[in-house]
């Protein structure tokens, strides 16, 4: 550890991330869940998770132009156009369902939805064989939180939001629970992990390991990948100082601007217990080389 400092110090310049006017950071947090499910539908299991379909587009808008560097779009051909590739709803509604993409199926349709949520999963089968699930491609969507449609419509106080809170409203609400679901139009789809040790984290957008407590989902448009990020915010489960340094080796659709963060909890009942909590501000400074290499 005195090692890794001395370095740290020696070579890194920190810079504290601000924005115009001064405006504190937001800290939220993500795991990865682990829920029941089967290789093949039948009895419960009736709500698949998708592999992704062979139409998706996805774009590098950089590529064209400059002033577009880090943004990217996605959608679908149509007649020789690019054309946004299909909601939620109509996914939901079957708009995929000829094309055999079911990966494996769920339980709860609940869990489906976290799951896409967080990017990543564990599937337990019944023979307690664990398949590991990682993110492989998205709708271009925008992502939009159902946690705050159900505080403007006053189901939820908006300080006690969480993921705990809305999945117990979600669960106690089964009739309305689908078209909430459907009023976030992003969906995610999966591949299959295989040969990865369960003691590892899933690969984040460098395609390494995350590790608990260590990784930070961030949006590169002001954040390089791969660069340290000290963290200066709020434990939400002991609402004790949480200050540590972080990596950042993960993007996320929710994380948007130089002051926005999600960090990766790991994995079991603790990390999701502080992942479904943890909505914090927090204060970040990012840690630059002080000798840039020569070109």
């Amino acid at each position: 550890d005195q090692a890794a400092r001395a370095f740290l110090e020696a070579n890194f310049q920190p810079y504290a991330i601000g924005t115009a006017g001064g405006a504190g950071g937001l800290f939220t947090g993500y795991y990865e869940p682990e829920v029941r499910g089967a290789p093949r539908r039948g009895g419960p299991f009736q709500t698949p998770i998708l592999s992704r379909p062979g139409d998706l587009v996805q774009a590098d808008l950089g590529a064209f132009a400059d002033d577009l560097k880090g943004r990217s779009i996605s959608g679908r051909l149509n007649e020789g156009r690019l054309v946004p590739y299909y909601n939620r709803a109509e996914i939901e509604g079957g708009a995929l369902s000829t094309r055999r993409l079911e990966l494996l199926w769920l339980a709860d349709p609940t869990d489906a939805f976290f799951l896409q949520i967080q990017g990543a999963g564990r599937v337990r089968l019944a023979d307690n064989r664990i398949v590991r699930v990682s993110f492989a491609g998205q709708n271009g969507r925008p992502y939009v939180p159902i946690g705050r449609i159900l505080v403007e419509r006053g189901e939820i106080a908006r300080d006690q939001v969480s993921m705990q809170s809305i999945r117990a409203w979600l669960v106690g609400h089964p009739v309305q629970a689908a078209a909430l679901m459907n009023e976030n139009p992003s969906y995610v789809f999966f591949r299959e992990l295989s040969g990865m040790p369960t003691e590892e984290g899933p690969p984040g957008a460098l395609g390494v390991a995350l590790t608990p407590g260590r990784s930070l989902a961030v949006d590169r448009r002001f954040i390089p990948l791969g660069a340290p990020v000290f963290v200066d915010t709020i434990d939400p489960v002991a609402a004790t100082p949480w200050r540590r340094l972080l990596l950042a080796q993960d993007i996320g659709g929710a994380i948007k601007g130089p002051l926005r963060g999600d960090i990766f909890f790991g994995w079991g009942q603790a990390a999701e217990d502080s992942a479904g909590r943890m909505r914090e501000p927090g204060r970040a400074w990012l840690l630059l080389p002080r000798v840039l290499p020569a070109m």
